[in-house]
């Protein structure tokens, strides 16, 4: 390679600044043979012709298009490749990385409503699924009362990737759950016996459709069942006394595994 003198070219610093790449693939084009300096000063730095300069704006564009280095040096280098053909298959690998980025889009949009709303369902499909005593705006006002917790960032998970079809089958879920604790506490099943302490276990599996729930959690929203007006409505509309029921057979389980009610908190 001939010597030259700093005015002679650009070094790689100032190709790297020109050109936006990194001194670091300047050199590594360099180093295999892809975009050689044409040039160099006594002192052995490289410098850059406007032929080099030329051949690196190429290089750059076609690594924007997402070519391989290889596929570069045969797309400069070999006078038979097929430039076009390689171009088109490109462009197809560009089309569907569109696509898989626009179907993220979409994921992105819906996780974030989620976060914001909860459900991703209008008041009429909640009407539809849910019933007609259901509030849409009951989604709005969990969100304000636990929006911060990590329980509604698991809720919020579960429903951006949940169809109107698979809240009817949570919803059915939960409603032959419902139908089972008032035909327990109408048989005269007692809380803490195995029976209750069963459908205890499956109101913890069912209710994992919306996030998991740790028994201590469990006991928690036994107290709102029995406490809040309007979960003690839906209980007590089902079975007179069934939000009590339900409250006493989760605390019996409680017991049952070590937990004590009266102290248990939310975690």
């Amino acid at each position: 390679m001939p010597a030259a003198t700093d005015a002679d070219g650009l070094t790689v610093g100032q190709v790297s600044t020109r050109l936006g790449v990194t001194v670091r693939a300047l050199h590594h084009w360099d180093d295999i043979g892809l975009a050689r300096p044409s040039l160099r000063t006594p002192a052995g730095y490289r410098l850059y012709t406007a032929g080099d300069l030329e051949r690196l704006q190429r290089i750059v564009v076609y690594r924007e298009i997402g070519l391989e280095l290889e596929r570069i040096r045969a797309v400069l280098d070999d006078p038979a490749a097929d430039v076009p053909g390689a171009l088109r298959a490109q462009r197809a690998q560009v089309a569907q990385r569109i696509d898989r980025l626009q179907q993220l889009s979409a994921g992105l949009d819906r996780m974030i409503a989620a976060h914001e709303r909860g459900l991703l369902l209008t008041a009429e499909q909640q009407a539809a699924i849910f019933g007609p005593q259901w509030n849409p705006d009951w989604p709005a006002q969990a969100r304000q009362r636990y929006g911060d917790t990590a329980q509604w960032q698991q809720y919020a998970e579960r429903s951006a990737s949940r169809s109107p079809e698979e809240w009817r089958a949570v919803a059915d879920t939960v409603a032959d759950l419902d139908r089972a604790l008032a035909d327990a506490m109408d048989a005269g099943v007692a809380p803490g016996s195995p029976e209750a302490n069963h459908l205890v276990e499956r109101h913890r599996e069912v209710f994992a459709a919306y996030f998991p729930l740790t028994r201590q959690m469990q006991v928690c929203l036994g107290r709102t069942f029995e406490a809040d007006p309007g979960f003690a409505a839906h209980y007590d509309g089902i079975r007179a006394g069934l939000a009590t029921w339900f409250r006493q057979s989760i605390d019996a389980s409680a017991r049952a595994h070590g937990i004590d009610p009266d102290t248990a908190g939310w975690q």
